[in-house]
């Protein structure tokens, strides 16, 4: 048996080498750069594999960055990719596991290479690491099928977990569950989709500067649309009299008409009567533009830097996806609406993935109890009140014990 290598996970520094850079072409829209400024071929390939296969963009910027975080350890403990091994992407799932997230130096501070303080850094969420075992597996499923990679896949599925054939024993009454699962995945806990209440909305809503803050914000929150498709919509693609706006699903890349609020119309005219003259004319242009000047289209990190600001002046925590889920289980919780309706509006695939947000909010299940045990509290003062407990008269003593002397 080959000895390990002895590696101190606690003592390693991993660089900020390299980044995921977008080139603005259609044909490679996201790019891996190691510290030289040369592109990774290995993880462009596998770029362009997803790319045939139908991934969006945003797909592909998320795997980009989880290939990043594994070729940076790899550059760090001086292993090239492919002769990696079952014990690099062990000591990786531990190093994410323990060492957490990196304190990244500000975008305006100096642009050379600064090393990684793993000491401080928050744990990563098991979902990202979950999501990184993911693509570090299909990546080198690929480059194993092509040759090009190492001839055992250092990310293997763990199959001690379900014995035999998957679904060997498959209820057809139940739906499918995965039985196959990661070596190192780690288990992902269900949570409950985070939603924002009506006094804390109101609250953040009074803080937005501007017509447009206010305008984005009653659309999300009355469309239930992602952040990224809400920015996708044009000016032809709003409809004021049939209160509909189109976007662009992220997952489809389909257009749908969404149903909106009259007030969202209200802000969204105010805002485009305010930025009359400065945004350019035309039917495919971009609906949502920056305030300052030169004017450009409004991006995913401004619109969620917006919301956030204006959640830390009241000390909210929301961010900018929790409006999705507010009007999901809005929509939800309202008897007359189909909870099919919900799904078409929402997008999803499934309608398990609606079924979701039937789940009561933890602020209502919070409400309820204590209303329970103030009502308890009462029905017992209510029962003592009307118990009166009758003293014993002298003479019926007298007459069942005899006469006392």
């Amino acid at each position: 048996m080959q000895e390990e290598p002895s590696r101190d996970l606690a003592a390693l520094v991993v660089p900020q080498a390299g980044r995921v850079v977008a080139t603005g072409s259609l044909w490679e829209p996201y790019r891996l750069v190691d510290a030289d400024g040369l592109t990774v071929e290995p993880v462009a390939a596998y770029l362009r594999e997803l790319q045939a296969a139908g991934r969006s963009e945003p797909t592909l910027r998320s795997y980009g960055n989880d290939l990043l975080r594994w070729f940076r350890f790899l550059w760090a403990i001086q292993t090239p990719w492919s002769r990696a091994t079952r014990v690099e992407a062990r000591d990786f799932c531990r190093w994410m596991l323990v060492a957490g997230k990196a304190v990244r130096p500000h975008w305006r501070q100096s642009a050379s290479v600064a090393p990684m303080s793993t000491a401080s850094g928050k744990p990563y969420a098991p979902s990202v690491r979950a999501h990184c075992e993911t693509v570090l597996r299909g990546f080198y499923e690929f480059h194993l099928q092509a040759g090009s990679g190492p001839i055992v896949n250092p990310f293997p599925l763990d199959r001690t977990r379900r014995g035999g054939r998957a679904h060997s024993h498959h209820n057809p009454m139940e739906p499918f569950r995965n039985q196959r699962a990661g070596l190192y995945r780690p288990k992902v806990p269900s949570r409950v989709p985070r939603s924002v209440s009506d006094e804390e909305f109101n609250e953040i809503f009074a803080k937005l500067p501007s017509h447009r803050d206010r305008a984005l914000v009653a659309f999300y929150v009355s469309t239930g649309a992602r952040a990224s498709e809400l920015l996708s919509a044009t000016l032809a693609g709003v409809d004021p009299g049939r209160q509909v706006i189109m976007v662009v699903r992220k997952g489809t890349r389909e257009l749908q008409e969404l149903p909106a609020s009259t007030d969202a119309f209200v802000w969204l005219r105010l805002y485009q009567v305010q930025m009359q003259g400065l945004i350019p004319k035309g039917g495919r242009q971009p609906l949502w533009w920056t305030l300052r000047q030169p004017v450009r289209p409004l991006t995913y990190h401004a619109v969620h830097r917006m919301f956030e600001r204006a959640g830390q002046t009241v000390g909210s925590t929301a961010t900018l996806h929790s409006l999705r889920h507010t009007a999901a289980y809005r929509m939800a919780q309202d008897p007359a609406l189909p909870l099919t309706d919900v799904q078409f509006v929402l997008g999803h695939a499934l309608l398990t993935t609606t079924q979701l947000y039937l789940t009561p909010r933890k602020e209502e299940v919070i409400r309820r109890v204590l209303a329970h045990h103030a009502e308890q509290v009462r029905q017992a003062h209510a029962r003592s009140a009307a118990v009166q407990v009758p003293g014993y008269r002298a003479e019926t003593l007298d007459v069942l014990f005899g006469a006392r002397s």
